[in-house]
């Protein structure tokens, strides 16, 4: 067999990919390198004919683990694979308006203005951003990596300290340098971008807009498994598992999550990343498990993380999976309250406290979460010093997520006059109107 190295910015190869003939293009790479299907076939683990099937398109392209596995052997590059993928951003399509969904059955247009007030993200911010997300602009100044690392710890800063206002406005700017810094890039490129769509995740689903999220989960998950990185692949199923669960998928959301895990832990756990990837999984899996119903599963991912926190070592982990045996005890605050233990959710997180966690996002999601947790067992003055508390500490956590949002709203309704509830409820309305 001829060995050649193909020329990528040939005519052939150019509209191959513009027609994202993923199929012709892996052929014509085959046959650059002098190979027969069999060749292939044998340098990857399938068979002939499943690489018949592909090139000939009776296999749909869209087993990514195949196709890494051709890429890798016909010295494919990243960036070309995206590209004749089409995971760059869509030109002519329109994004659908995000639909904030209905936080009870019970008299809507009742509670319509309560929930109204608090939300503070300009909806011209959020329209920016859907629009950018079918049509990228421009970056505003030249790409570069450096340029994007800065972009990305700023915003990653305003997520911990709830600006979303801002961050949803610095979103479309991050995401077209991210794009413009991968555009024929290497694998680490694809999992910085990753990245970016999975912050954009993260903050889409906070403040409502699932719809966006399920978009930006999309291009985080294909971004990162071209990346052939099992730590951004991680942090994918993460983002995308949110998005799962609010969209009513958690038994799907587990078994992503799951699967995650599971990759990160061939690895070896060498690297305290690693490690703490691992550890953060685990919490994303019992939670995943506990929205499916999967009782014994929740349990049984939330004693193991509890046991792989406690293996830690002490120095911070990065900005997303900053783990630590407090943190995990967080989650199991949420496992026990999803699985409608509220009382031992409650007695979960009773030592718990907002020193033990480094970001005012995460002190915030720690009064929120008791919150849940005392409304679940029917204590509303518990909850609203809960919330009022979340408020003082970060008051994107009351104000813009939408579940806890509906909790501000019920309590005004049915106790008034129960202490703490009057001052939480003019806290959000002062804070909307500042």
């Amino acid at each position: 067999m001829r060995a050649q190295v193909p020329d990528w910015n040939s005519p052939r190869a150019q509209k191959l990919v513009a027609d994202g003939d993923v199929g012709g293009l892996v052929r014509w790479a085959r046959q650059q390198h002098g190979w027969r299907q069999a060749d292939l076939g044998t340098a990857t683990g399938y068979s002939a004919s499943a690489v018949s099937r592909l090139e000939t398109a009776e296999r749909p392209a869209t087993d990514l683990d195949m196709l890494k596995r051709f890429a890798e052997a016909l010295v494919i590059p990243a960036g070309v694979l995206a590209a004749v993928l089409g995971v760059t951003p869509l030109r002519d399509t329109t994004v659908a308006s995000a639909q904030r969904p209905a936080v009870s059955e019970e008299d809507p247009m009742k509670r319509r203005s309560l929930l109204a007030v608090g939300l503070a993200v300009p909806a011209l911010a959020l329209d920016h951003l859907d629009e950018a997300l079918a049509l990228l602009p421009a970056p505003a100044a030249a790409p570069s990596a450096d340029r994007l690392a800065v972009q990305y710890r700023l915003t990653r800063a305003q997520f911990n300290r709830g600006a979303h206002a801002d961050l949803i406005k610095a979103l479309p700017d991050l995401l077209a340098t991210a794009e413009a810094c991968a555009d024929q890039g290497e694998a680490a490129d694809y999992a910085r971008l990753a990245a970016c769509y999975d912050l954009a995740t993260e903050t889409l689903s906070k403040v409502g807009r699932y719809d966006a999220s399920r978009i930006t989960a999309d291009r985080s998950n294909t971004y990162a498994r071209i990346s052939g990185d099992p730590l951004a692949g991680a942090a994918s199923a993460r983002a995308f598992s949110i998005v799962l669960r609010h969209a009513g998928r958690a038994a799907t959301a587990q078994r992503v999550t799951l699967h995650a895990a599971a990759q990160v832990e061939t690895t070896g756990l060498t690297t305290p990343a690693q490690a703490r990837t691992f550890a953060q999984m685990l919490c994303t899996v019992a939670y995943a498990a506990a929205e499916a119903g999967d009782r014994d599963r929740a349990l049984e991912m939330i004693r193991d993380a509890e046991r792989a926190a406690a293996l830690l070592p002490e120095q911070p982990g990065g900005p997303t999976f900053a783990v630590s045996p407090a943190s995990v005890t967080l989650y199991k605050v949420g496992v026990l309250w999803s699985l409608g233990d509220a009382g031992a959710a409650v007695h979960a997180g009773r030592n718990l406290h907002a020193g033990q966690f480094a970001t005012a996002e995460r002190r915030g999601r720690l009064h929120t979460d008791m919150a849940r947790a005392w409304w679940r067992w029917n204590k509303p003055e518990q909850t609203a010093h809960a919330l009022l508390a979340a408020h003082r500490t970060a008051p994107a956590e009351v104000r813009d997520r939408p579940s806890i949002r509906a909790i501000v709203t019920d309590l005004a309704q049915r106790h008034p006059h129960t202490s703490g509830v009057r001052e939480l409820v003019a806290a959000t309305r002062t804070r909307a109107m500042s």
